[in-house]
């Protein structure tokens, strides 16, 4: 094929997708009032096929994001990242499955290999099957054990496929079930190559509650140590939280008339006190120094940042640096074992007045402040949590003369601190000058103009929403917005690494609002 006949190619793709763009704003706009009820339902039926035919014909356009790399152009890190953030697909992981799957890849020698889920892959193609079809059929074949015939596993795919053409999702597991149970009646044919590749542990997103789900699936020794555990530590009347004379850790140096008593008062249920013992567990690991001295130039310890604000309103929901929102409730409970860091920032500038010593890593208190400032990885949309960002001499890198000062200085995960630079498809940091995120350093492809600075509002929510009620008149403008120059005296320049309590509530009081981020590192603080 010459250069012409692809460019011809790209161009005649192209004009088909903006032909059906168009076509799509047609039906959109019309009306089905002068069709008959026979052909309303036809319609939607036609519609749906052609929406699972789409979803065959997008993977295939995301393996030719993959084939080319050409999520770079897009300054994505990874494909599961493009997946994410600039195809906003709910869940990448599951998708990228259907992708490799459901679609021909290349061999070592270039050429095409069929789908390995050759019969799910045409259904999805010819639309009789949806993307939740073909995760059911994926999911079964996943369990199906490494010793079984691939001839076996083939006729497995086959039956699926086909029934999956008259069956819904969910009767596609329930078949998928009895096939595994068919296919390894007495279980023999698991091994270990089967339960090393089903082992997993997950955390869930938090939920409107601030709760979040632990799923996993333990392999046998995992699970019969996870049993010893919990029979020690979460037997009645142990590391019970509503309960001060509850004894804690586990129970062999404990009086027994203490346990049976503290047994006695114990009204919890068994997944509350596994739950309670699992508190417990980690408790005593960040506490005692089983997790390292350092994370990432952070102590392993809980930190978290929360504003001056909601410390005298007793009100909010704190950012911890590991990504999780804390009820105000529980940072005032775990304040018993405080060591506190506060973070000054310049009321009109939004800079940090705390600058720590130059060097070539930020320190840690400079970290402190950054996680105060940014809550996570600086680059936009990035949901990367701060205790997994590394620090980004945002202003000009260290090779090239910039220096290690706190007001230069920006947090980024490994992918994006890495993808800074000045080719085509890298980004550019700059500090924000003006409006809501200034004093913050703004990210931007070097394709984009030079005034399109990003900032990232995923771990600074109510910053957001701030500028929401600003945006919408719920607020009165500030001054800033307004093209006015305050008057009012900015607060002192003051420079903390780590004071007593009593001495950090009289100069929070002393700061005006808005002025103060308050960082608290082991657990939190408690301000009576």
């Amino acid at each position: 094929m010459t250069d012409t006949d692809t460019t011809d190619t790209v161009s005649v793709l192209e004009a088909n997708y903006a032909a059906l763009e168009q076509l799509l704003d047609e039906i959109a706009a019309g009306s089905s009032d002068a069709c008959g009820d026979a052909v309303v339902a036809e319609l939607a039926e036609r519609h749906e096929r052609v929406v699972r035919r789409m979803e065959s014909i997008g993977n295939r356009r995301i393996l030719d994001v993959s084939d080319r790399d050409a999520f770079r152009v897009s300054g994505s890190k990874n494909l599961t990242d493009y997946c994410s953030t600039r195809l906003r697909i709910t869940r990448p992981r599951r998708r990228l499955r259907a992708v490799q799957h459901l679609e021909s890849m290349h061999s070592m020698t270039g050429g095409l290999l069929p789908p390995r889920a050759p019969n799910t892959a045409a259904g999805l193609a010819d639309g009789h099957l949806g993307a939740e079809h073909a995760d059911a059929i994926l999911d079964v074949l996943a369990k199906v054990p490494a010793a079984v015939d691939p001839a076996e596993t083939a006729k497995a795919e086959t039956a699926l496929a086909t029934e999956a053409r008259r069956l819904t999702p969910r009767e596609i597991t329930q078949l998928g079930v009895r096939i595994l149970a068919y296919l390894d009646p007495d279980g023999t044919l698991t091994d270990d190559r089967d339960r090393a590749r089903h082992r997993k542990l997950s955390l869930g997103s938090q939920d409107a509650q601030l709760m979040s789900t632990l799923a996993g699936t333990l392999d046998p020794t995992t699970r019969a140590l996870f049993e010893v555990v919990l029979a020690a530590w979460a037997a009645p009347g142990m590391n019970n939280p509503d309960d001060e004379s509850s004894p804690r850790g586990d129970h062999a140096d404990i009086d027994a008339n203490q346990l049976r008593e503290a047994a006695d008062r114990d009204s919890r249920s068994v997944a509350q006190r596994n739950h309670d013992a699992l508190t417990a567990i980690l408790q005593c690991a960040a506490d005692g120094g089983l997790l390292g001295a350092s994370h990432r130039g952070l102590p392993p310890h809980i930190i978290i940042s929360i504003t001056e604000q909601q410390l005298r309103e007793r009100a909010g929901v704190a950012n911890t640096a590991t990504g999780t929102d804390l009820p105000i409730s529980d940072v005032l409970t775990l304040a018993a074992k405080a060591q506190m860091h506060l973070a000054v920032f310049d009321d009109h500038t939004g800079e940090p007045l705390f600058l720590g010593r130059a060097h070539r890593l930020a320190s840690q208190a400079q970290r402190f402040i950054l996680f105060a400032q940014y809550g996570g990885c600086g680059a936009a949309d990035c949901p990367t949590p701060f205790a997994h960002s590394e620090i980004h001499h945002a202003d000009k890198d260290w090779a090239d003369g910039g220096t290690t000062d706190a007001d230069k200085l920006a947090p980024a995960c490994g992918p994006h601190n890495r993808a800074v630079g000045p080719k085509p498809d890298q980004w550019t940091t700059e500090k924000i000058t003006t409006g809501p995120d200034r004093g913050r350093y703004g990210w931007r492809r070097n394709t984009d103009p030079p005034d399109q600075l990003h900032a990232n509002h995923r771990h600074r929510i109510r910053d957001l929403l701030d500028q929401h009620r600003t945006h919408t008149g719920d607020d009165a403008p500030r001054d800033e917005d307004a093209g006015t120059t305050s008057t009012e005296v900015p607060p002192p320049t003051v420079t903390i690494s780590e004071i007593e309590h009593r001495q950090a509530l009289r100069l929070v009081e002393r700061i005006p609002r808005r002025a103060v981020d308050v960082t608290f590192s082991r657990h939190t603080v408690i301000y009576a």
